[in-house]
């Protein structure tokens, strides 16, 4: 760290780093589930928990979503859908409508506001 009169200070012990998030793929997650989903004798799954360092709720997740879906290691993506021109038009103009009436009544409360004050 620093030197301060000939002494070499070392990182406080106290302060600890933020952990990074931890992000797992897709066969990890099925193995996981699986695994999870042959344990039959009390207390086989908090074993499986222990040993990954998983938390219940996250393999409760992965089981659930292996019985509808496939895993993924990522969340679905977000990508809008194009729209046509036309209604790229249609949105925006709803988009104006919706901000010509947010204004209006903003307008309205500044005159009140100022009726208030005489």
């Amino acid at each position: 760290m620093t030197e301060k009169a000939g002494i070499n200070l070392e990182k406080d012990p106290e302060v600890v780093e933020k952990a990074a998030r931890r992000r797992f793929t897709a066969g990890y997650k099925r193995r996981i589930a699986l695994e999870a989903e042959r344990c039959e004798q009390p207390g086989e799954i908090g074993a499986l928990l222990r040993r990954e360092g998983l938390y219940s709720s996250v393999v409760a997740r992965w089981r659930r979503q292996l019985r509808k879906e496939p895993l993924s290691s990522s969340k679905k993506s977000s990508k809008k859908r194009k729209l046509t021109p036309a209604q790229e038009v249609a949105r925006l103009e709803r988009e104006n409508e919706r901000l010509k009436e947010k204004l209006r009544q903003a307008e309205l409360i500044i005159d009140v506001q100022k009726k208030s004050r005489r």
